[in-house]
């Protein structure tokens, strides 16, 4: 069997949309009947939440549409671009963010904006996976999940 993929998600804490990515890619992957062909993470620019599970309405979201998932938040490092095929920023400040630190242009991975495979991106002109940790309710948590599953949906159709 050839060397599986493997793909990191990242947003700023690691407990709200990477996580939330993460999750539903392993779904979609399954779905398709290629999960044994890919491995996915997530992290989070910042080290505020590593250890912690993913946040509560995350976790709720993810539940109410059918999907099982355990996570401790992690930090993204550098060497993630060696380990990585494909690195996806949830939003623009999070792949400038990687653009920044990386050592050089040669990386194994690819950075891209997860948010640019969604298929509704150019009806609503949103590439960008708003955080929705501010919110007090689950509509962003909603709308997250949505992008996350049209963009994850189509990498991977994409990517076969």
């Amino acid at each position: 069997m050839a060397e599986k993929r493997s793909v990191m998600f990242v947003c700023l804490g690691n407990i709200c949309r990477s996580p939330m990515a993460e999750a539903v890619f392993n779904e979609v992957a399954m779905q398709k009947g290629v999960a044994d062909k890919w491995y996915a993470e997530s992290s989070g620019t910042g080290g505020w939440h590593v250890g912690c599970s993913p946040d509560q309405r995350t976790m709720t979201v993810l539940r109410n549409n059918g999907i099982k998932y355990k996570h401790s938040a992690q930090q993204f490092h550098l060497d993630d671009l060696e380990k990585f095929d494909f690195v996806f920023g949830m939003d623009k400040s999070n792949v400038d963010f990687i653009n920044r630190k990386k050592p050089s242009d040669n990386t194994r991975a690819k950075i891209l904006l997860l948010g640019s495979f969604d298929t509704e991106a150019d009806i609503t002109g949103k590439t960008d996976i708003e955080d929705p940790y501010f919110d007090s309710d689950l509509r962003g948590f909603e709308k997250c999940f949505q992008q996350c599953m049209r963009s994850c949906q189509e990498f991977l159709d994409q990517h076969q």
